[in-house]
């Protein structure tokens, strides 16, 4: 049979199927090697090369170059014509039916910018098909109890398949964010929340800091919340400077082994400092009278010094020792109780123990630890005071 214009093929459907029929024929009578079965394939395949471009244009404005719409016929061409059968039919209906599926498998897996469960995608494609009905129906867009009525389904399935079609097509974050505006959509994401990566540490740090005792909490409330300086806590403590440095330094070290521990870890004063710029307590003698003079800040680091000082003063023979408060700007409970051990040691003793000159918010904390009897002007017995009175923790 002598081959055909390709150009006449292809515009005559019976012509077409024709040269399928012959084509059919000859394979049915050559060997599986003989070369000729591929020309004879390659003839058939460029002849209905125009029917499969006419398809293609079929599916063209959809989002989709036509040249790879144009590719997708083709490759359905090639399975029409590699599973023809002149049995079943003619060959331009069965090269129809088997491209015009090939294109539709090609926008259902290739041209949705989220992948989507095939199910939905069906359901998608059918409730845009009842919408356009029902808009040329009822002159104007039908509801979504409407759209549920018709396909004989719940709104809920509905409102899924609309949102279902919202992608099959991603914008481009290089969009305008309107039409006038030269802004773009990725001008208005958000970046990423720095502050999400320390929220563990944030909370490990919150419950440590109730571990801490309520001066250091202040000052580190102070210093990292209040962007105090340190000789601003200082002032307002009433202590000194380097104190608020030692107490700073030292709760910090606390916190940095606390996070790092899996174990919790109990808060612990440190040593006693020598550094005598931090404490000072001398004992000097004035007639029958040892006077105990204190200068700084009386906390658990140093209340053991002020303890052991009042104790060497009322081993001394004398019969009053006065406790000079007046360079002590602050005094803890450990302080308090360093008060109370050298008076319990100065009533076995005899000697009478006096606070004097403290200052006013020394003042206070004295009173509020039950000193008072200890503050009046004209000094009682040591049997005055009452031992049963509740004292504070040390």
């Amino acid at each position: 049979m002598l081959p055909m214009p390709v150009a006449t093929v292809s515009t005559d459907s019976r012509l077409l199927d024709e040269l399928a029929e012959s084509y059919a024929a000859r394979l049915a009578v050559l060997a599986p090697d003989d070369a000729e079965r591929g020309r004879l394939r390659d003839r058939l395949v460029h002849a209905a090369l125009p029917l499969a471009a006419r398809l293609a244009r079929r599916y063209q404005g959809r989002g989709e170059p036509v040249e790879d719409l144009e590719q997708v016929a083709r490759l359905g061409l090639l399975k029409a014509v590699d599973r023809y059968d002149p049995r079943r039919g003619a060959f331009t209906g069965f090269a129809a039916i088997t491209m015009a599926g090939e294109l539709r498998r090609h926008f259902r897996d290739r041209t949705w910018g989220v992948h989507v469960p095939r199910r939905m995608q069906e359901r998608s494609m059918e409730v845009s098909r009842v919408t356009a009905e029902l808009t040329t129906e009822l002159h104007r867009a039908p509801t979504t109890a409407e759209l549920a009525d018709r396909m004989g389904t719940g709104t809920a399935d509905i409102r899924t398949a609309q949102e279902t079609s919202a992608a099959y097509s991603a914008m481009s974050l290089n969009a305008p964010t309107h039409a006038d505006s030269t802004g773009e959509l990725v001008d208005q994401l958000g970046d990423p929340d720095g502050n999400l990566d320390s929220v563990d540490d944030r909370l490990t740090v919150s419950a440590l800091l109730c571990r801490l005792p309520a001066r250091e909490r202040r000052i580190l409330a102070l210093r990292f919340y209040g962007n105090h300086t340190q000789a601003e806590i200082a002032a307002e403590l009433g202590i000194s400077q380097m104190h608020v440095s030692r107490l700073l330094s030292r709760a910090l070290v606390w916190l940095r082994e606390a996070m790092l521990s899996d174990a919790p870890l109990r808060w612990q004063a440190g040593v006693v400092p020598t550094d005598a710029r931090d404490l000072s307590v001398r004992v000097r003698l004035v007639g029958a009278v040892a006077v105990v003079a204190v200068a700084g800040e009386v906390d658990r680091d140093n209340a053991g010094l002020l303890r052991d000082r009042l104790l060497e003063a009322v081993r001394r023979p004398v019969q009053e020792v006065a406790v000079d408060l007046g360079g002590v700007p602050f005094i803890d409970a450990a302080g308090i109780s360093a008060i109370l051990v050298g008076f319990e040691a100065g009533r076995g003793a005899g000697v009478r123990l006096r606070i004097t000159a403290p200052r006013p918010q020394v003042l206070r904390i004295l009173q509020v630890a039950g000193l008072q009897p200890l503050l009046d002007p004209i000094q009682p017995r040591p049997a005055d005071l009452d031992p049963a009175q509740p004292r504070p923790a040390g």
